[in-house]
């Protein structure tokens, strides 16, 4: 039984490391990428079973951001980046809750100088990396959003120099745009990994049976972690791009 906290390097590229974790994102960006065109590119009037549950998943999902904005036009505008989000954190974690699908293809790595065998497919949010990356495309799209809605004025509540309190509130609020990219990538990299490990052992110790009410549990936990992600970007964008001058 192999668990390592890195991803590990199938094949290097050039300068590049390709990672079993980085396969697995291409695989669910590449699914995601046919499931987006084969319905965009049929639109039918009278929509069939298929068309109908992606509206319906696409319908919850700007229903969730609307009940943070309070207002549909604005929830349109935060979709695009928070509906990205939710699916493709759902399908990377859903994904890697396949039966078999850490065990399809092995390759020998060396681990703390010890030969051991690593799967070729990893879930990506097990991976630091990338849930770093998105944490920070969520905060910096943050700061566009309201650098486009407030325009230069955003910046007031970052430097603001009209009293010793104020300014200190600025640095305080600088520091919570970087505290958010932290507490972002480690809460859903520490329930993922976390969530494969205890798969591992379960499955390891116990075989089939015992394995099948965590795999429910894994689901569930993989759907809350999406949510929360996509509903605490949408929490911080409507935060941005409203102004707190009258307070």
């Amino acid at each position: 039984m192999h668990i390592s906290l890195a991803a590990e390097k199938i094949i290097e590229v050039g300068p590049i490391a390709i990672t079993n974790t980085m396969l697995v994102t291409w695989i669910v960006m590449v699914i995601l990428a046919i499931i987006a065109f084969s319905v965009g590119g049929n639109l039918k009037l009278i929509p069939g079973k298929f068309q109908n549950i992606i509206e319906y998943i696409l319908e919850y999902i700007l229903d969730m951001i609307e009940s943070v904005t309070q207002d549909r036009e604005k929830a349109k505008q935060f979709f695009p980046i928070v509906a990205t989000f939710f699916l493709f954190i759902i399908t990377s974690n859903w994904i890697g809750l396949i039966p078999g699908f850490e065990t399809i293809g092995k390759f020998i790595v060396n681990h703390e100088g010890k030969e051991v065998l690593a799967p070729f497919f990893r879930p990506p949010a097990s991976d630091l990396n990338t849930t770093l990356a998105l944490a920070i495309i969520s905060i910096v799209t943050v700061q566009i959003y309201g650098v486009k809605s407030l325009g230069a004025g955003y910046f007031k509540k970052f430097l603001n120099f009209k009293g010793p309190i104020d300014f200190f509130v600025g640095l305080i609020e600088i520091i919570s745009e970087f505290a958010k990219i932290i507490s972002f990538s480690f809460r859903l990299f520490g329930n993922v990994f976390a969530g494969g490990v205890l798969l591992l052992v379960v499955t390891f110790l116990v075989p089939y049976i015992a394995s099948v009410p965590f795999y429910g549990m894994e689901l569930f936990v993989g759907f809350v972690q999406a949510l929360v992600f996509a509903m605490l970007t949408t929490v911080f964008l409507q935060m941005a791009t409203v102004s707190h001058d009258e307070h």
